[in-house]
């Protein structure tokens, strides 16, 4: 693309039927700096600062391989919430005491990244990854 791109921000949206729950979890044990936050009669919402966002496509086929590979069946859904960590395994326990439920512990992954992949509130799929020395994106472009 040779011109400049109109998107300013890519908002993941979670409808979550706790709240106050995920919330907590993502702002408070996560570590999402709250940007904003808004209430209506009919209920709240809070902006959660996720850092670099980057919006990745993958089909069917490289799904179930990178599936397999972090967990070593097919388990994800269409969405999957990748998040770069410093330290994958210590943030994986911290999340995990916090109410994450683990579908596999780190592993090292072809593309030298350490991925834990977890269940977390607000019906969310996490990848934690922590970029090993030398690591990178795997060419196809998956974290």
């Amino acid at each position: 693309m040779t011109q400049p791109s109109p998107v300013r921000q890519l908002r993941l949206v979670v409808t979550a039927d706790d709240y106050e729950e995920a919330l907590r979890f993502y702002r408070d044990v996560l570590g999402l700096p709250e940007r904003a936050a808004f209430s209506s009669p009919d209920g709240r919402v809070a902006i959660l600062d996720a850092g670099r966002a980057t919006l990745e496509l993958i089909d069917p086929g490289h799904a179930e391989y990178v599936d397999e590979v972090e967990a070593g069946r097919r388990v994800a859904g269409h969405i999957r919430v990748a998040l770069e960590v410093d330290d994958s395994p210590a943030v994986t326990a911290t999340l995990v005491e916090a109410g994450a439920t683990v579908i596999a512990e780190p592993t090292r992954t072809p593309w030298n990244s350490l991925n834990s992949r977890l269940q977390a509130p607000g019906h969310l799929q996490l990848t934690l990854f922590t970029e090993l020395d030398g690591g990178g994106r795997e060419p196809a472009g998956d974290a």
